[in-house]
């Protein structure tokens, strides 16, 4: 995906006296917030001295372990607060000492939570259905090879059809963020399942760990999108290697920042047969992010004053970016907008919004985008002369489709490739998995990996663009 900032915490903060009533344990509920339906567990555990302590795992965010700052019991009442997502809950205890009924209030929003107790968590993990379990019915090999130009060593999985071959191949290229060989996130493994229907319908499938992640050697902090593609041409002379693969029929599938990796792979190796777009950005970085945030932060329900401000503040710290090339220099710059914006929120706002805006500074300041605010992604679009499949999903907010498949397609166009096919698919997300919103808080609490109705439209793309020329 392209990047959004993270906060990551994990100090847990002791709060008040022991509690009259036992309150300690697992105890499961979700929310439903909008379409989507978040399932939370909160634990609670005794300190030394009898306090208490407690976190809380969003489950189907895979967010583990958010600290709970403030816990307290008074007779049958429970309130706690959680600073990081300024967010509070007040729950009264069943007579029986099974249930908590009560409200979780956030930002201002007040949501109706019921947590129960459980001896299970681990059962509360959310379904993944499509995700293909062992025995496969096709071989999987875990491997190694070497980005000698780049001195690491890439670490990842090749899945190959039944037959002797040989057969045609595909490496799959991840989108932004430290991403291992099957792109997991929200308890999700895109990759794996893609991967496992291409395999079984013929394809052989390379899928790597990003540098630095997994298996994978190198620093992935201080890579940018020129090294990834780098690290994708090491793919590419890797599989040209295996004797079980057609090396005149290698393809490069990228999804969301492998949307801008792929094309510019695709212009520097003559061994790319076709490549496949999904959610790839088909403007500059400093374009898609503004059109991006203004989406999801209508999505998230925010004031439209704080949007066109979130924008301004957006504009000026890319500008300081572009003008101070020393990352020590332009920190301090891109705090005070980041601290003006956060002024102009009330307390509660601010607690839940500080994480990600600070986090925002270090994004915004690394190698990796003071790169890509100086790409633009038609410059290489125009040098790809083979063919190319480009989808988006109808609600992908990350990656909008009416703002990027069209610049996609006039920019392969004017470079002359009329192999081009482009395509909206309806009601998928920038995951592609059939979704309500498209909102990022929708995507761990979906089942669906990967719709079957992108799974479909990219194998059916890459056999008949594969399928070998009669003699």
């Amino acid at each position: 995906m392209i990047r959004t900032a993270v906060l990551l915490l994990c100090v847990l903060v002791t709060s008040v006296a022991a509690a009259p009533v036992d309150i300690t344990g697992d105890w499961a509920g979700a929310l439903e917030v909008g379409a989507a339906r978040l399932h939370l567990i909160l634990h609670v555990t005794r300190g030394d001295g009898g306090a208490l302590r407690a976190t809380m795992d969003s489950v189907d965010q895979g967010a583990n372990g958010i600290p709970v700052d403030v816990i307290s019991v008074q007779g049958r009442s429970l309130h706690f607060e959680m600073n990081a997502l300024g967010a509070s809950y007040d729950g009264t205890l069943s007579d029986d000492g099974t249930e908590l009924a009560g409200d979780f209030t956030q930002r201002g929003m007040k949501l109706p939570l019921r947590l129960t107790r459980t001896d299970d968590a681990s059962a509360l993990a959310p379904k993944r259905p499509q995700e293909p379990k062992p025995p496969y019915p096709y071989a999987s090999e875990d491997l190694t090879y070497a980005n000698p130009a780049a001195g690491v060593t890439l670490a990842g999985t090749l899945t190959l059809p039944v037959g002797a071959g040989p057969h045609p191949v595909v490496l799959l290229i991840s989108g932004s963020g430290p991403q291992d060989r099957d792109e997991f996130l929200m308890r999700h493994r895109p990759f794996l399942v893609l991967a496992d229907h291409l395999t079984r319908n013929g394809v052989a499938v390379l899928r790597v760990d990003d540098r630095g992640v997994g298996k994978s050697t190198g620093v992935f902090a201080t890579a940018t999108t020129e090294d990834f593609a780098s690290d994708a041409l090491a793919g590419i002379a890797y599989l040209k290697t295996r004797r079980e693969l057609d090396p005149k029929r290698i393809g490069l599938v990228g999804h969301s920042e492998g949307g801008y990796v792929a094309p510019m792979a695709a212009t520097r190796s003559p061994d790319v047969a076709f490549i496949v777009l999904l959610a790839g950005p088909g403007v500059p970085i400093g374009v898609l992010l503004r059109e991006q945030a203004r989406l999801l932060l209508e999505a998230g329900g925010a004031d439209p004053a704080f949007i066109d401000m979130n924008e301004r503040t957006q504009e000026r710290m890319f500008e300081i970016v572009r003008r101070e090339s020393d990352p020590t220099a332009a920190a301090p710059m891109l705090q005070a907008e980041v601290d003006a914006l956060l002024g102009r929120l009330s307390p509660a706002e601010r607690d839940a919004a500080k994480g990600s805006a600070e986090a925002s500074v270090t994004m915004v300041n690394s190698p990796w985008f003071r790169y890509l605010l100086t790409y633009d992604p038609a410059r290489t679009l125009r040098r790809v002369k083979v063919p190319v499949l480009a989808l988006n999903g109808e609600l992908d907010l990350q990656v909008p489709p009416a703002q990027n498949l069209p610049a996609i397609a006039k920019a392969l166009h004017q470079g002359g490739n009329e192999d081009v096919e482009t395509a909206v698919l309806p009601k998928l997300n920038h995951l592609f998995q059939t979704a309500t919103t498209g909102s990022l808080a929708e995507y761990g609490t979906i089942e669906e990996t990967m719709s079957p109705l992108a799974l479909d439209r990219i194998s059916t793309w890459i056999l008949v663009r594969t399928k070998p020329s009669k003699k």
